[in-house]
C-alpha cells in the first residue's frame, strides 16, 4: 500500500507508523471509571470498508497524517495533515 504524504508525496506504508482509528483518539475523562478506560485501551473495531486512521510518517518528515482508506481494497482515498484534518 502507498500512502500519499501531504509533505513528501507517495511513500510505501512501511515508512509510516499506524496509530489507530482517528476518531477513537478521543480519550475518556480521567475520572470516567475503570470500565470506560478498559474499553478505550483494549477494545477496537475492525471494520471492512471506509476508515479514517492516524499515521505518523516515521521514516520521513515525521508528520501526523489522517488517512481515509478502504480496508477491503487497500485504496487510499485521501490523506491530510492531522492538524488540518476535517471531520
Amino acid at each position: 500500500m502507498r500512502i500519499p504524504c501531504p509533505i513528501c508525496g507517495d511513500r510505501d506504508r512501511r515508512e509510516f507508523y499506524y496509530q489507530g482509528d482517528a476518531v477513537a483518539l478521543n480519550r475518556p475523562d480521567p475520572d470516567a471509571g475503570e470500565a470506560a478506560w478498559d474499553d478505550y485501551v483494549h477494545l477496537r473495531d475492525n471494520p471492512a470498508g471506509i476508515t479514517r486512521d492516524l499515521w505518523c510518517h516515521e521514516g520521513g518528515c515525521s508528520a501526523w497524517i489522517v488517512v481515509t482508506r478502504n480496508t477491503a481494497t487497500h485504496e487510499v482515498i485521501k490523506a491530510e495533515l492531522a492538524r488540518k484534518a476535517t471531520k
